[in-house]
């Protein structure tokens, strides 16, 4: 078919001689059958009857479709082109550091109250990080930050306290758990917390000695005011005088006090040289002393009890972790 097949002798889109049709389901130009240019006007352009074919969907000016390059969209392409939108966080964190944690949860672990609970006081004002206010929800602090509230530095560790049953020979005032014969070392894996002993057991006497990271129940034991009760089974050099038990009960006088004795009295079934002695004094190496000034040799000294703590069930150089019962009493001591 020659070109003059055309009204006004006006040449069809497409390339070179021959008669060419836009269809929706090709790219670019393609021959059309024989006897099928009525669907083109004289200018060429696609007929308004019913019976015309629609652009496709997508299609440009000239009716080409458009194609995207897959590569675009591909795993790891570098390609320029369309990219996915990426959700920004909502809370970025302060800092990068890997042991930065959410400054509600570090509030939670120093023991001040609930994660939700300090999500209030923050946003109150209450709280502050390195000197400064921070009323942001989700703010992140990092271990070495200083948190404070209403002015007290908080301890962002869990709270630990574990009871030992400490054995004789062994130190309470080494800070190395890796030391021998230390009294740490003894309950090294009870927490992850850096825990350390409450006040001192000299390391010739064996009983009861309390582990914590609470700084202020630390603080409250060895310093009360009302004192609280601690019970020693004591071995002595020689049999206790009747006089000299008696002094004890109405009140020693040592060079740095008095020493407060709640009760003393010997063991039932036990030898004459075996008492056992109640004492509220928070003050060091106390019943050594005590029994010093009487002209008593202290042979063997136990603590049975610490602040209403026990060793039932606790086997020497064995170690438990309080009930949530016994923390409330502790903290109750004046």
């Amino acid at each position: 078919m020659g070109r003059n097949n055309f009204d006004g002798d006006k040449k069809a889109s497409g390339r070179g001689s021959g008669t060419f049709k836009k269809t929706s389901g090709a790219r670019g130009n393609s021959p059309s059958h024989k006897g099928n240019n009525s669907s083109l006007g004289k200018s060429g352009s696609e007929d308004s009857s019913p019976n015309a074919r629609l652009k496709p969907s997508g299609s440009n000016k000239k009716g080409y479709r458009k194609t995207v390059n897959r590569d675009t969209f591909g795993a790891g392409s570098q390609a320029k082109g369309p990219q996915l939108a990426t959700k920004t966080p909502a809370k970025p964190a302060k800092k990068g550091d890997d042991n930065s944690i959410r400054l509600n949860r570090y509030i939670s672990n120093s023991g001040v109250c609930s994660r939700r609970e300090a999500d209030i006081f923050i946003a109150a004002g209450s709280v502050k990080v390195n000197g400064k206010a921070v009323v942001e929800m989700g703010y992140k602090v990092a271990l070495s930050d200083v948190v404070s509230f209403d002015g007290v530095v908080l301890n962002p560790e869990k709270r630990a306290y574990i009871l030992l049953n400490k054995p004789k020979d062994f130190d309470s005032s080494a800070t190395d758990a890796s030391q021998p014969k230390s009294a740490l070392g003894l309950v090294a894996n009870a927490t992850k917390s850096k825990i350390k002993p409450v006040g001192r057991l000299d390391k010739s006497a064996s009983g009861l000695l309390l582990f914590t990271n609470d700084g202020e129940l630390q603080t409250k034991l060895t310093k009360p005011k009302n004192g609280f009760r601690k019970i020693y089974h004591a071995t002595l050099s020689k049999s206790l005088k009747a006089d000299d038990l008696e002094k004890v009960r109405k009140g020693i006088v040592l060079e740095d006090g008095p020493v407060r004795v709640h009760e003393i009295s010997n063991i039932e079934g036990s030898p004459a040289t075996e008492v056992g002695i109640e004492i509220l004094s928070a003050k060091n190496n106390i019943i050594k002393r005590l029994f010093d000034h009487l002209g008593y040799e202290l042979i063997k000294l136990d603590r049975v009890v610490y602040a209403g703590l026990t060793k039932k069930d606790l086997p020497r150089g064995q170690w438990r972790t309080l009930t949530e019962q016994e923390i409330i009493n502790l903290k109750m001591i004046q």
